[in-house]
C-alpha cells in the first residue's frame, strides 16, 4: 500500500488561549489514489486544516506531516510537492487567462520548452484554449474556477487541496471540475476536495466530518450514510402546502429533519423512532409516507443533531398579507444589452402572492441581470418590470420601497460593525424612533446577532455574513424579496435554517425570487424559469421539469439531471438551426 500524501497525529491549533481550538486532537490519513472530502458546518475547522497542509499555519500541538516532510520544519519542500486552490478567487481579475498562467509559471520556475507544453496541456485541459485573451474578472464563475485549477497545476502536485472550489459554480461547471480532478487522481497523486456540497462528498473515496474543530467521522461516504438506514421517508400525495406541511412534521420531537422536494416532503425520523403517519405529520388524509433511500446528507445532519427546526421567528413577527389576486412581480419582455452583447433577451413571467420563483442557469445566462432589472439596480433595454403594480422605471423609489434585496456577493459594508450596518440599512428603508430601535431589536434576536454587534462585517464567519445580509434585506417588512445565491458556499444546517426564514415569509403571503445554483434548494421553488444564453428555455415546477427527463433507463431524475439535459438540447437546437 503507498505511503499517505498526509499523516495527521492529535493535530490541533488554537488561535485564542481563550476560546476553544479551531482543530482538536485530529488523527486522520490522507492516501494516494483517492479524492477525500473534506466536510462540515461553518467553522468546522475545515479552512484551518487546509493552511496547516499547505505550510501556511503551523499546528498548536501534535504533528502533521505533508509528502514526507513536517509542516512546521520543512514548509518550503512542502511547497514544492503540493497544489492549493484557496476558497477565495485569487487569481488577478485585471490579467487576462494567459498572464495568470505565465505569471504562476514565473513564481513556480516553469521556463522553455516545458513552460510552453504545460500551457498547451492545460488550455486543453479546462477547455480555456478560446479564452486566452479575456480578463479573469470577465470570466463566467465555472471558468474562473477553471482558470484557478489550472494555475494550481502549472507543476503537477502529489497532494492537491481545493478548498470549496465548486462553490457559486453551475451543476455542468461542477461536473466538469469533477471530471478534470478525477483525471489527475493516480497512484502517486491524491486530492482533499472540501465541500459544502453533499452530493459531491457522496461522489469522494473517502469522508472526514468534521464539527467544532472535532474529527465525528473518517470512512467511506456510504459508512456515514448506513447509520440513517431505514429512517429516511418522503411525504407523497400532498394535496396543497408542502411548506405547512414541512413546519409541521419538524414539530414533531421524532424528526430529526425535513426537506421539501419538488411536490413531496423528506423527513429523517430519530434512531429508534416509529415512523409517523400523513396526518401526524401534518399532511393529509390521502397522504403516504414511503421509505427512500438515504442520502449523505441525511446522515450529516443527524450526526451534527438534527435540523434547526421548522419554525421561523422571524415569520411569526410578520403580519398576514391578504391575497387580492393580482401579479406580485412581472417582468415583460425585459431585454438588456451591453454594447453588440445581449445578456438578456425577452424575458416575461408573473408571479402572484406567497409564491417562491426560480431563476435558474449556467454561470452567465443572464439570471443575475435580469435580477438586477427586476430590482431597478439596472435600467433594461427594453421591456419593463412591475412589482405590486408600480413600474420600476415610472416610480423607482416607491417601487424598491416594498422590495427586500440580498446580493450574491456580500454587498454590506464591511468596514462598518453589524450594528452600524443594521442602523444604516433601517435609516435607508426610512425607520426612525421607536420603530427603528424595535426593529433593530427583532433582527438581532431572530438572527442571533447579540456576539456579534461589535464585530466589522467583513470579518463575521460566512453564515452569520449571510443572516447579516437577510437581516438587513427584510427589516422593512417587503412585499417582494429578491435572493441572488442567498446561501452560496454554506452549510446544510445554515441553509435549512435561511429556508425556514423564506418558507414561514412566503406562508404570510411574501413574494420570492432567487436564483441558485444547489438544485437540492430549487426544489422548495413553485416555478422555475431556466434561462441559457439570455433567453428562457423552459419554465414549470421543479416536478414538471424533473418529468419531462423521465425515461425507461432514467425513471427518477434529479433536478440536476433535467437542469443539464435542457441545457444540452437546448445546445442540439441551436447547432440544428445553425
Amino acid at each position: 500500500m503507498s505511503a499517505a500524501l498526509a499523516g495527521l497525529n492529535d493535530l490541533t491549533k488554537s488561535f485564542n488561549s481563550t476560546q476553544p481550538p479551531a482543530l482538536d486532537s485530529l488523527c486522520a490519513e490522507i492516501l494516494p489514489g483517492r479524492i477525500t472530502g473534506l466536510v462540515g458546518p461553518d467553522g468546522a475547522g475545515k479552512t484551518t486544516l487546509m493552511r496547516l497542509m499547505a505550510g501556511l499555519l503551523t499546528p498548536t500541538r501534535g504533528t502533521l506531516t505533508v509528502c514526507g516532510w513536517d509542516v512546521v520544519r520543512d514548509a518550503q519542500r512542502i511547497h514544492s510537492e503540493i497544489g492549493y486552490m484557496p476558497q477565495r478567487f485569487g487569481l488577478y481579475e485585471d490579467l487576462t487567462v494567459m498572464e495568470n498562467l505565465r505569471l504562476h509559471a514565473d513564481l513556480r520556475g516553469v521556463v522553455g520548452t516545458e513552460r510552453e507544453q504545460v500551457f498547451e496541456r492545460l488550455l486543453a485541459f479546462t477547455d480555456l484554449a478560446r479564452f486566452q485573451k479575456r480578463l479573469a474578472g470577465k470570466l463566467s464563475g465555472g471558468m474562473k474556477q477553471k482558470l484557478g485549477l489550472a494555475c494550481t497545476l502549472i507543476r503537477r502536485p502529489k497532494l492537491l487541496l481545493l478548498d470549496e472550489p465548486s462553490v457559486g459554480v453551475d451543476p455542468i461547471s461542477r461536473r466538469e471540475l469533477w471530471r478534470m480532478v478525477r483525471e489527475l487522481v493516480d497512484d502517486e497523486t491524491g486530492v482533499l476536495w472540501s465541500t459544502a456540497y453533499l452530493d459531491e462528498a457522496e461522489r469522494c473515496d473517502e469522508v472526514l466530518l468534521l464539527n467544532a474543530g472535532k474529527l465525528l467521522y473518517t470512512g467511506v461516504p456510504r459508512g456515514l450514510t448506513d447509520r440513517v438506514r431505514g429512517r429516511s421517508f418522503q411525504i407523497q400525495n400532498i394535496r396543497e402546502g408542502r411548506r405547512h406541511v414541512l413546519t409541521e412534521a419538524l414539530r414533531n420531537d421524532v424528526v430529526r429533519d425535513g426537506v421539501v422536494q419538488g411536490r413531496n416532503v423528506r423527513v429523517v425520523f430519530a434512531e429508534g423512532a416509529s415512523p409517523l403517519g400523513a396526518v401526524e405529520l401534518g399532511a393529509n388524509p390521502e397522504a403516504k409516507v414511503v421509505s427512500v433511500e438515504p442520502r449523505f446528507e441525511d446522515a450529516f445532519v443527524d450526526i451534527l443533531g438534527g435540523g434547526p427546526g421548522g419554525d421561523s421567528k422571524l415569520a411569526q413577527q410578520m403580519e398576514q398579507i391578504s391575497d387580492d389576486g393580482s401579479m406580485v412581480v412581472e417582468a415583460v419582455g425585459l431585454t438588456k444589452r451591453f454594447g453588440d452583447f445581449t445578456a438578456a433577451e425577452d424575458i416575461s413571467f408573473s408571479i402572484g402572492r406567497g409564491r417562491i420563483f426560480g431563476l435558474l442557469g449556467p454561470n452567465g445566462a443572464g439570471k443575475s441581470t435580469t435580477f438586477k432589472m427586476m430590482c431597478g439596480l439596472l435600467k433594461p433595454t427594453a421591456g419593463t418590470a412591475h412589482v405590486i403594480g408600480l413600474n420600476l422605471q415610472d416610480a423607482p423609489s416607491q417601487a424598491r420601497a416594498r422590495i427586500g434585496y440580498m446580493a450574491q456577493k456580500f454587498s454590506l459594508y464591511g468596514i462598518l460593525s453589524v450594528r452600524q450596518n443594521l442602523e444604516f440599512f433601517s435609516g435607508a428603508y426610512g425607520l426612525r424612533g421607536r420603530r427603528q430601535r424595535e426593529t433593530l431589536d427583532r433582527m438581532i434576536e431572530t438572527f442571533a446577532l447579540q456576539s456579534y454587534l461589535n464585530t466589522s462585517a467583513e470579518s463575521l464567519p460566512l453564515g452569520f455574513k449571510q443572516r447579516l445580509a437577510l437581516a438587513c434585506a427584510v427589516m422593512h417588512d417587503p412585499v417582494a424579496l429578491f435572493l441572488d445565491e442567498p446561501t452560496s458556499g454554506v452549510d446544510p444546517i445554515t441553509r435549512r435554517e435561511f429556508w425556514t426564514h423564506i418558507n414561514g415569509m412566503v406562508e404570510k403571503g411574501v413574494t420570492v425570487v432567487v436564483t441558485t445554483h444547489f438544485m437540492d434548494e430549487a426544489e422548495y421553488c413553485d416555478e422555475i424559469a431556466l434561462v441559457y444564453r439570455g433567453r428562457i428555455i423552459a419554465t414549470g415546477s421543479p416536478d414538471d421539469l424533473k418529468d419531462t427527463m423521465r425515461t425507461d433507463q432514467l425513471q427518477e431524475p434529479t433536478l440536476e439531471d433535467a437542469f443539464i439535459a435542457l441545457i444540452e438540447r437546448s445546445d442540439a437546437e441551436r447547432e440544428a438551426m445553425e
